[in-house]
């Protein structure tokens, strides 16, 4: 009897933990409305933003220069400027480096393809600190790798939330 009397008291909680959320205001983010239905993303050459951008717009992709017959993209998000650094933040007493700084600086702008700017050229930083072992190369490169990632990925979902505040594009 217990056993029920403790699933019973669970439910009681998830549904007023549920009802408490809703009461606030709260709510799951959903994917984005975008005042546009095509766009282009003219990439930084070798940038990774670029791309994954583009892999998210997926079919509203079109070309900046349409072929004949083919409507232009409604607005063209240029990715101006794409840097990747690693600086030295920490040595140890012998000056064997012992942590590095990640950061990806991202310049974008957002326009129509009459040059009417729709987001004014906007700078995205992301930085990571990781730490330094020369016993364990391999495996702090292949962390600084996925920390790049996932800063690329964070300044992508920056990138689509603030395009996504551009409410007209007339």
């Amino acid at each position: 009897m217990t056993m029920r009397r403790r699933s019973v008291a669970a439910g009681v909680a998830g549904l007023g933990a549920a009802i408490l959320l809703t009461g606030c205001g709260f709510k799951l983010r959903s994917s984005q409305n975008f005042a546009f239905q095509t766009v282009a993303v003219t990439p930084e050459a070798g940038g990774g933003v670029a791309a994954e951008l583009a892999r998210y717009f997926g079919a509203s992709i079109r070309p900046v220069a349409p072929r004949a017959g083919e409507q232009p993209p409604q607005v063209i998000v240029d990715i101006l400027q794409e840097l990747r650094e690693k600086t030295v933040v920490g040595v140890n007493a012998s000056g064997q480096v012992r942590e590095f700084q990640l950061r990806i600086k991202v310049k974008f702008r957002m326009r129509t393809p009459k040059g009417v700017e729709l987001i004014a050229p906007t700078e995205i930083v992301q930085q990571r600190d990781i730490s330094f072992n020369e016993s364990a190369v391999l495996a702090k490169e292949a962390e600084e790798v996925l920390l790049y990632r996932d800063m690329q990925s964070d300044i992508v979902q920056q990138l689509l939330r603030r395009i996504a505040a551009v409410k007209s594009i007339d």
